[in-house]
């Protein structure tokens, strides 16, 4: 089970920290990612940290603001979003699987979490 969290209202320029705690799995053993999904359009691939930490970015509009990092002490994903914009808005989740290809592809990934919120304003 994933439970993402730390979405909210947030001014353009701004930061903001989400979480996502995953509970029934050996945590250590998952390759975890987030995804957002804007209104209208396709959930769209924004950060996968390996099972050994090492990250890759979406779009490079991403690359420099957003920063995935993972604590298996802990059992928790993080995506740290700094410099936001209004195009940054959407429904973020977290994903999670074992093994896979073609990472950038939602139906790649077995388990997802219920998305958490954001909403940056101008």
């Amino acid at each position: 089970q994933l439970q993402a969290s730390g979405g909210g209202l947030v001014q353009a320029g701004g930061p903001l920290r989400l979480s996502c705690a995953a509970s029934g799995v050996t945590f250590s053993s998952y390759n975890m990612a987030w995804f957002r999904q804007a209104p209208g359009k396709e959930r769209e691939f924004v950060a996968y940290i390996r099972w050994s930490g090492a990250a890759t970015y979406g779009a490079d509009s991403l690359k420099g603001r957003f920063t995935v990092s993972r604590d298996n002490a802990k059992n928790t994903v993080h995506l740290q979003m700094n410099s936001l914009k209004p195009e940054d808005t959407a429904v973020y989740y977290c994903a999670a699987r074992m093994l896979g290809q073609d990472y950038r592809r939602p139906n790649a990934w077995n388990y997802w979490g219920q998305g958490t919120q954001v909403t940056v304003s101008s």
